[in-house]
């Protein structure tokens, strides 16, 4: 006689790294740190839209930033953030295709951030997997590439929903690959209702400014948050 039992599997996959992530924000929220994490594609321009928001932030504030960057190989993103005389510390993940909270983790007890008030994480390029893992970060940012077509919010929604900004780059391009910039930002919206949108270029700065005015603020509101914590 064959007896069939069923079996509730109820552990959480990411609980781990769930875990790490609640213990990364307690070190961020304890050293007053505000951490953002930068998702997008690959090439979409997450590596030039931080260089251009370095560039027009208080330079007296560059000794108060650290950046994270994550790829599968090379430190060829890091050495670009070097360049501006901003701290860069590099994560080669090998054939994993996002950074999780552990990854985190290690690399800040390789990369001491106790003079830094802002940690901005560039993740690797993936449309999909990066947005499933919680780094214990404060804000999220999602750079999109215009010439990446209108319909990717819509099919791959996951990382727009999450974004508390989109930034749609590269509307330069915009005319020469057939994408309507209307049609685009109503996808978006249409998955993130509440995500603040910017149109810009980082080639050509338009909109650039627009962007840096609203992370300075935002930024700034997170972390009175975190002094009102403390």
């Amino acid at each position: 006689m064959c007896i069939t039992k069923r079996v509730n599997v109820e552990t959480k996959v990411l609980s781990k790294n769930d875990e790490a992530a609640a213990a990364n924000r307690a070190l961020f929220l304890e050293r007053g740190v505000v951490a953002v994490n930068f998702m997008s594609a690959p090439g979409a321009g997450k590596t030039s839209l931080l260089e251009a928001t370095l560039r027009r932030l208080d330079r007296a504030a560059a000794a108060r930033i650290a950046v994270i960057e994550g790829d599968l190989e090379t430190e060829y993103d890091a050495d670009r953030i070097r360049a501006l005389g901003v701290r860069a510390h590099q994560i080669v993940t090998g054939t994993v295709c996002h950074l999780d909270a552990r990854m985190v983790a290690h690399a800040l007890s390789h990369f001491p951030i106790e003079t830094a008030n802002l940690l901005l994480i560039e993740n690797v390029g993936n449309m999909v997997c990066p947005a499933e893992f919680d780094l214990g970060e404060q804000l999220r940012v999602m750079v999109y590439s215009v010439p990446e077509g209108a319909e990717k919010p819509k099919k791959y929604p996951l990382m727009f929903h999450q974004a508390h900004a989109v930034l749609l780059n590269k509307i330069d391009l915009a005319p020469y690959c057939g994408v309507a910039l209307d049609d685009l930002v109503g996808n978006v919206r249409d998955v993130n209702p509440s995500a603040k949108i910017f149109a810009l270029s980082c080639r050509t700065g338009e909109g650039v400014a627009a962007w840096v005015e609203w992370f300075e603020q935002a930024v700034a509101a997170q972390r009175a948050g975190v002094r009102a914590c403390v």
